[in-house]
């Protein structure tokens, strides 16, 4: 029997699923031939799958590295109910006897799937524990790269947990990576020759709308309308916690059954909201952008955006949520130019010189240390120290083996080095700001400009967007012959960088040192300054 009939029949036998797409079958089959996998499917297109019918023919622990305790416990119950091998997961939300039984059962053999955080993988007794898997995943593999240096710096320190596991194969898997994202979490993750399977990145059934303002009152009063009128359930995302809450109570008193969601609440009340959308009992949830990972509730009829998110990246994530039923769904960004600027301050983060340099120091000072040891050595937060290492091992201030870190040049030269790539980091953060406001002033086809962002070229207008709606879009923009999507160039001001998108009278490039800048063909050849770059 070859592989790919064992993988039908684990999927019908175990699973219960009759059919499975050519996108699956081809990434579960890479996966059973112990290839590293990057696996890019559109949200609800059973990217899960992946590891789970693999999982059932291979022989050995299968780790699954994800980044939300909700995520790990809804991932668990479904392969439960599904009546999958045995699955587990250790977390910081269990008791200590819990995990400690579920390690048991890990060292009997009992266990095959584990689900694990990435905090939970730069422990070394938590390595110890895994031995050598059968397969290691990385669920919402997009998170190496746009989160990975401040959100979440653990996910930057996999690639060093995969060597000290032996080196498995590895499977990414995300909803969202774009060209230049999917390369960075490749180089992050230590990704070998990995076979890449992507799927477009439209949602044709999601109604695209941007409803511009000036006015803030304006904007907030059109929001709590629309929402009130709106096909239910649904997504409100704003930018702060207080908004979360003003238009939680503000809907909640026309009538509309809504909660705010946001990291400042208690896990078990984060918890009960959630519960209680997925069961209908809440209708609309307002959130920060700390809901919504991982929730598989396929008929959410909207999702809107109150204020404008920090990248095109996140609001492509965000939207996703809706519609995943593939029934009609509405995605509506109420727009102020005026709130990109609350975004920047958001972004902005201090980058503190004088903690790198006691980091270095203590790096120097103390070879071998972990970073659990540096972080307690100097007397810094385990996080704030992750993502310093982080840093100096961007720029090769430091050298790591088997997670121990030894410097290799001066802590005030290391200092200097990794500041000026924060500062690079951070450019590149606040350009994508400016990709959001393209999107959001755009008079082609919306949706054009949206996947143009991922590297995708849709042949015509969409006919769902609202400047299709209105004839603005006309037929559709081409894409730019001479400076195609994925083409790299050299600009005499900005330097290197690869176009992301490409249309007939301007490219959006992604240059190394400045980040996003959308360029107007007709100015840059008048200046002559930008030419097609030589290495490609």
């Amino acid at each position: 029997m070859s592989a790919r009939e064992r993988l039908r029949e684990a999927a019908r036998d175990v699973f219960g699923w009759a059919e499975l797409r050519d996108e699956q079958i081809d990434a579960m089959e890479q996966v059973l031939g112990g290839r590293d996998v990057f696996v890019v499917l559109p949200t609800g297109a059973g990217k899960s799958a992946v590891y789970q019918v693999p999982g059932v023919l291979l022989d050995g622990l299968v780790v699954v590295v994800s980044p939300l305790i909700a995520l790990q416990r809804d991932q668990v119950t479904a392969l439960r109910e599904n009546g999958a091998p045995p699955a587990a997961l250790v977390n910081s939300g269990q008791s200590d006897a819990d995990n400690e039984a579920t390690w048991e059962a890990v060292g009997r053999g009992e266990v095959r799937y584990l689900f694990l955080s990435p905090e939970q993988l730069a422990k070394p007794d938590v390595l110890d524990r895994v031995g050598e898997p059968a397969l290691f995943v990385v669920d919402e593999a997009h998170c190496v790269s746009a989160w990975g240096h401040d959100f979440r710096p653990d996910y930057l320190r996999l690639s060093a947990a995969v060597e000290k596991l032996g080196r498995p194969p590895v499977l990414a898997l995300t909803a969202t990576a774009g060209t230049t994202v999917r390369e960075d979490v490749i180089t992050h993750l230590g990704m070998r020759d990995p076979v890449v399977v992507a799927v477009g990145f439209d949602r044709p059934n999601l109604a695209l709308e941007v409803r511009a303002f000036v006015e803030d009152d304006h904007k907030r009063r059109a929001v709590l309308d629309w929402v009130r009128e709106a096909p239910e359930p649904g997504l409100v995302y704003v930018a702060t916690r207080k908004d979360a809450r003003w238009y939680a109570e503000e809907l909640t008193a026309a009538g509309v059954r809504a909660e705010p969601f946001h990291a400042g609440m208690k896990a078990a009340e984060r918890e009960r909201v959630q519960d209680a959308f997925m069961r209908n009992q809440v209708d609309v949830v307002v959130a920060t952008s700390a809901f919504g990972m991982g929730i598989d509730k396929p008929d959410v009829r909207f999702v809107a955006h109150a204020s404008a998110p920090g990248s095109l990246d996140a609001y492509y994530q965000e939207i996703g949520r809706a519609g995943r039923d593939g029934e009609p769904a509405d995605a509506v960004l109420f727009y102020r130019s005026q709130d990109l600027g609350l975004q920047r301050f958001l972004q902005s983060r201090h980058i503190d010189r004088d903690a790198l340099v006691a980091l270095a120091e203590s790096v120097r000072d103390h070879p071998g240390l972990r970073v659990t040891e540096l972080a307690r050595e100097i007397g810094q937060s385990r996080r704030k120290v992750t993502s310093g290492v982080n840093l100096l091992e961007r720029v090769d201030a430091v050298e790591v083996v088997k997670s121990r870190f030894r410097l290799v040049v001066e802590p005030e030269r290391a200092a200097d080095l990794a500041v000026e790539e924060a500062q690079r980091l951070q450019r590149l953060d606040k350009s994508r700001i400016e990709v959001l406001r393209a999107y959001a002033e755009t008079r082609a086809c919306r949706r054009q400009h949206l996947l143009g962002y991922f590297g995708e070229v849709l042949e015509r207008a969409c006919g769902n967007c609202d400047t299709c709606a209105s004839g603005e879009a006309g037929t559709g923009v081409s894409a730019n012959p001479e400076y195609p999507a994925q083409s790299r160039v050299h600009h005499a001001e900005f330097g290197s960088g690869t176009v992301v998108q490409s249309e007939a009278d301007r490219i959006t490039v992604l240059f190394e040192e400045v980040g996003y800048k959308t360029l107007s063909l007709e100015a840059v050849h008048a200046a002559d300054v930008l030419g097609r770059h030589p290495d490609r």
